[in-house]
C-alpha cells in the first residue's frame, strides 16, 4: 500500500486554512504534519480537516506560538509528546500509523529558530536550539529508534551548501553555521538515518523550503533555504520512491507562509 506523507511549517494555521485545505485536495496527502501552527489544542479547525478527508489528528498546541499537529486519512495510535531542555514549548508530537507494510512512528518537530546570534553564551534562543538537538541525539541512541521511524518538520537548519542560495555568504547566518549543520550532521548519522528528499534530489541540486518574507519579489531573487526535512529510519528508506518541495506554494497567496510543504512518497 503507497503511503504519501508531507510536511509544512504553515504559520499559523487558523489563518492559513484555506491554503491548507487546496494542498490537501490537489496533492491528496495521506499524512500531513504541520508545524507553527500558532494556537491552542482546542482552538485547531479539527472538524474543518475531518470534513477535508482526514478525521484523524494528532495535536499539540500552544497559545501563539510554536505548535505541531499530525493530520491522516488513516488511525494514528500511540499518541505522545515530549518536551525538550526542560522548556515547556509544543514542538514535538508523534504517532503511530500501519500503511501496509507494518507499523511507523512518526515524529513532528519543530526545531528552535535560533534567534539571530550564532553564539551560545549571549544568546539564549541560539543556546536553546543547539540544546534541543543534542537532546535529540541522546534521544535518537536509545532502542525504539532502531527501526520503523519516520522524522520530519522545521529542523530550521540548511545542512548543505546547495540547501541555500550562497554557502559563503551564510556562514554566520543561524541555520547555517557550521556548529549548527554539524549538529545536524551527527543527528543523520545517528541512527544511520536516511534524508529521504535528498535521496530522490541530488546535493548537486539547488534546493530550497523557505524564501525570507523580507524580500520584495521571492521568486526572482530566489534566495532561499532548505529548513524542512523528511527523514527516515533505514527500512523504511527502502520503500521510498519519490520526493518534491512544492515551490508554487509560496506564492499561492498574497499572504502564504514562508515555508512550502514537502512531500516524500513510499511504494
Amino acid at each position: 500500500m503507497p503511503l504519501t506523507f508531507a510536511t509544512w511549517n504553515i504559520n499559523s494555521v487558523r489563518l492559513r486554512r484555506p491554503m491548507i485545505e487546496e494542498f490537501l485536495a490537489v496533492f491528496r496527502p495521506d499524512v500531513l504534519c504541520l508545524q507553527e501552527i500558532k494556537c491552542t489544542n482546542d482552538q485547531f479547525p479539527e472538524a474543518e480537516f475531518a470534513a477535508a478527508g482526514y478525521p484523524f489528528q494528532a495535536v499539540n498546541g500552544q497559545k501563539a506560538y510554536h505548535g505541531v499537529a499530525t493530520v491522516s486519512r488513516m488511525p494514528l495510535t500511540r499518541i505522545s509528546t515530549r518536551s525538550f531542555c526542560g522548556i515547556d514549548q509544543a514542538r514535538h508530537i508523534s504517532a503511530q500509523i500501519d500503511y501496509g507494510r507494518g507499523p511507523v512512528t512518526i515524529h513532528n518537530f519543530y526545531v528552535p529558530a535560533g534567534g539571530d546570534e550564532a553564539d551560545p553564551q549571549t544568546n539564549p534562543k541560539f543556546k536553546h536550539k543547539l540544546g534541543f538537538l543534542a537532546e535529540m541525539q541522546d534521544w535518537f541512541d536509545t532502542p525504539e529508534f532502531s527501526g520503523n521511524q519516520l522524522i520530519a518538520g522545521d529542523f530550521n537548519i540548511a545542512p548543505h551548501e546547495n540547501d541555500v542560495w550562497s554557502h559563503k555568504q551564510l556562514l554566520k547566518v543561524v541555520s547555517h553555521t557550521p556548529i549548527e549543520t554539524n549538529a545536524l550532521d551527527r543527528l543523520l548519522t545517528r541512527r544511520n538515518w536516511v534524508d529521504l528528499v535528498r535521496k530522490h534530489i541530488p546535493h548537486e541540486n539547488k534546493l530550497y523550503s523557505w524564501w525570507s518574507y523580507r524580500a520584495k519579489d521571492w521568486d526572482s531573487s530566489d534566495r532561499g533555504r532548505r529548513l524542512d526535512h523528511i527523514w527516515s529510519t533505514r527500512d523504511v528508506a527502502e520503500h521510498s520512491i519519490s520526493a518534491d518541495v512544492i515551490r508554487s506554494a509560496r506564492g499561492w497567496t498574497d499572504k502564504p507562509s514562508d515555508h512550502v510543504p514537502v512531500i516524500a512518497r513510499l511504494g
